[in-house]
C-alpha cells in the first residue's frame, strides 16, 4: 500500500507541479497586479464567502463517499444517479441561502452579481469534487491527477489570452476572471462526466426521499466537519473587509501573503485526497497503518517546515519579487500564514487517519473548538492589528488544532512516538533557521532575483537530506516493495 500511495503520489505531483504554480503566480498573481490590492479584495473577499456555506452543496457526500467507495466498490452504481439527484436539490439550497446571508450582511446588488457567478463556480467545483471522489474510491488515481490540474491548465489559456494574447481592448477587468473560471469547471465537469461514462451507467435522474435522506445521516458528520474547518480557514478575510474601513485593502494585502500558503496547500490537499482512500482500505483490512503514517508524516511535515523557515528570513525579498504593491506589509502577515501551514499539513495527515478510522465526533469537537477561537481571535485582533492580526488568528488556530489531531491519533492508535525522528526533525529545522539567517545577511549580487532565497531552499534541501529528516533510502526502500 506504501507503493502505491508513493507511485500515484509521484504522478499527482508531478502534474501539478506543472501547472498549479503557474496558475497561482503566474496567472492569479498577474491579476491582482493588473487590477490592484483594493479590487482584488473586493474579489477575494466574496470569493471566500462563497466558500464559507459550500457545505450546503455537499453536506460532507464526498469524503463519504471516497471512504465508502474504497470499502465496497459495488455500491458506486447503486449510489451515483440517486447522489447526483439529491447534490442538484443541494445547490439549489445553496443559491438561496447563500444570497440571503450576503443581503442581511449589506452587501451591494454589485457585488451580489460577482458573488451570484462564484456560487455558481462553487456548484461546478463541488461536483467534480464529488465525481472525483469516485475515481478515488475506486483507486484510478491517474485519472484523479489528470482532472486535478485541467482546469487550472484551461484557466492558464483562457486568462493568458485576456491579459497577454489580446491586440488592444479594454484592461482586464476582474469580472473576466471569475467567467473564466465558471468556463474552465463547465469543460472540467464534463470530462470528467465522460471518464466514468466507461465506468457506470447514470440511470435517470429521479429524487428518492428514503435514498436522499439515508445518505445524509450516513455524511452528515462529514458535513459538519467540513462547514467548521471551512470557517477557521476562509472566514479571516470575509471579517476583513466587513471590519474595516479600509477592509478591501487589508483583504487583498492579506490574499497576497496566503497565495504562497496556498502554492503549498495545493500539494498537501493533493496528499489528503490520496490519503483518505488508502488509509480506509488499511483500517477496514486492519492493516499497520504507522510506516504509511511515518512516510506522509515526513513527505508533508519536512517540507513544510523547510518553507516557513525559508521564507522567515526572506519574506521581504520574496513579496517585492511578486508583487507591484504593498509587498512589504505582505511579508509580515505571510511570516504567521506561513507557520499556519505547518499545521494545516499536519492536520491533512492526521486528519485523513481519524476520518478514515470513523472519528468524525472527536474531530468535530475539535473543529468546533478551532472555529469559535477562531472568530474570537479575529474580532479581537483584526480592529487593532489588520491583516497581520488576521494571520495571527490563523496561526494559532491551525498550530492548536494540529496539535489536538496527533494527540487523539495516539491515543486511538497507541502509536509509538519516534524520538529518532523527532531529533533529526529538530536539526534539520534548527540547521534550516541558522543557514537561512546566514544567507540572508549575505550581500549578494549573482544578477537574479530571489538569489538569497534560492540559496536559502537550496541548503534547505541539503539540509533534509543529510538529517535523514526525508530518507531517500527508506522511500527507495518502500518503491522497491511488492504491495
Amino acid at each position: 500500500m506504501q507503493k502505491k500511495f508513493i507511485a500515484n503520489l509521484g504522478f499527482l505531483l508531478l502534474l501539478n507541479l506543472l501547472v498549479k504554480p503557474f496558475w497561482l503566480f503566474g496567472i492569479d498573481r498577474a491579476v491582482q497586479n493588473a487590477t490592484g490590492a483594493e479590487a482584488y479584495g473586493h474579489y477575494y473577499a466574496l470569493f471566500n464567502f462563497s466558500l464559507l456555506l459550500n457545505i450546503l452543496l455537499d453536506l460532507g457526500i464526498t469524503n463519504f463517499n471516497s471512504r465508502n467507495i474504497s470499502m465496497n466498490r459495488h455500491l458506486l452504481q447503486k449510489h451515483i444517479s440517486g447522489i447526483i439527484t439529491l447534490r442538484l436539490v443541494l445547490a439549489f439550497a445553496y443559491i438561496i441561502i447563500s444570497t440571503l446571508v450576503a443581503l442581511a450582511i449589506g452587501y451591494t446588488f454589485e457585488e451580489i452579481s460577482i458573488l451570484g457567478i462564484l456560487l455558481l463556480n462553487q456548484i461546478l467545483i463541488s461536483g467534480i469534487l464529488y465525481l472525483r471522489s469516485n475515481l478515488a474510491g475506486m483507486h484510478m488515481f491517474k485519472h484523479d491527477s489528470f482532472i486535478s490540474v485541467l482546469d487550472r491548465g484551461l484557466m492558464i489559456l483562457i486568462c493568458g489570452w485576456l491579459m497577454w494574447g489580446r491586440a488592444g481592448g479594454p484592461i482586464f477587468q476582474i469580472n473576466w476572471f471569475v467567467y473564466a473560471q465558471t468556463a474552465s469547471y463547465a469543460i472540467t465537469l464534463v470530462v470528467i462526466l465522460a471518464m466514468l461514462s466507461g465506468k457506470v451507467s447514470f440511470s435517470k435522474i429521479k429524487w428518492n426521499k428514503a435514498f436522499s435522506l439515508m445518505i445524509l445521516r450516513k455524511s452528515y458528520p462529514f458535513a459538519a466537519l467540513i462547514l467548521l474547518m471551512t470557517f477557521y480557514n476562509r472566514v479571516d478575510s470575509v471579517m476583513l473587509e466587513r471590519l474595516l474601513v479600509n477592509g478591501a485593502k487589508q483583504a487583498g494585502i492579506y490574499a497576497q501573503a496566503y497565495r504562497l500558503m496556498e502554492a503549498g496547500n495545493m500539494v498537501a490537499y493533493l496528499f489528503a485526497g490520496l490519503l483518505l482512500p488508502i488509509f480506509s482500505h488499511m483500517v477496514k483490512s486492519k492493516s499497520n497503518i504507522e510506516p504509511l503514517l511515518k512516510t506522509s508524516t515526513s513527505l508533508m511535515l519536512v517540507p513544510a517546515l523547510g518553507l516557513a523557515a525559508v521564507y522567515l528570513f526572506n519574506s521581504v525579498e520574496i513579496m517585492d519579487a511578486l508583487y507591484k504593491y504593498n509587498a512589504r506589509e505582505s511579508a509580515q502577515v505571510g511570516v504567521f500564514l506561513m507557520i499556519s501551514f505547518v499545521g494545516m499539513c499536519v492536520s491533512y495527515n492526521f486528519g485523513a487517519l481519524l476520518t478514515a478510522n470513523g472519528n468524525l465526533g472527536a474531530l468535530n469537537k475539535l473543529a468546533a473548538s478551532a472555529m469559535a477561537l477562531n472568530i474570537v481571535l479575529n474580532l479581537l485582533l483584526i480592529p487593532v492589528m489588520e491583516a497581520t492580526g488576521a494571520a495571527i488568528a490563523s496561526m494559532t488556530t491551525q498550530m492548536l488544532m494540529a496539535m489536538g489531531q496527533i494527540l487523539l491519533a495516539i491515543r486511538l492508535f497507541d502509536i509509538s512516538i519516534n524520538r529518532y525522528f523527532l531529533a533529526r526533525l529538530t536539526v534539520f529545522v534548527s540547521l534550516t533557521v541558522l543557514s537561512s539567517m546566514w544567507v540572508s545577511q549575505m550581500e549578494l549580487e549573482l544578477g537574479f532575483p530571489l538569489s538569497h532565497t534560492l540559496i536559502s531552499a537550496l541548503l534547505a534541501i541539503f539540509w533534509a537530506i543529510l538529517t535523514k529528516a526525508i530518507n531517500i533510502g527508506d522511500l527507495l526502500g518502500i518503491w522497491r516493495q511488492q504491495e
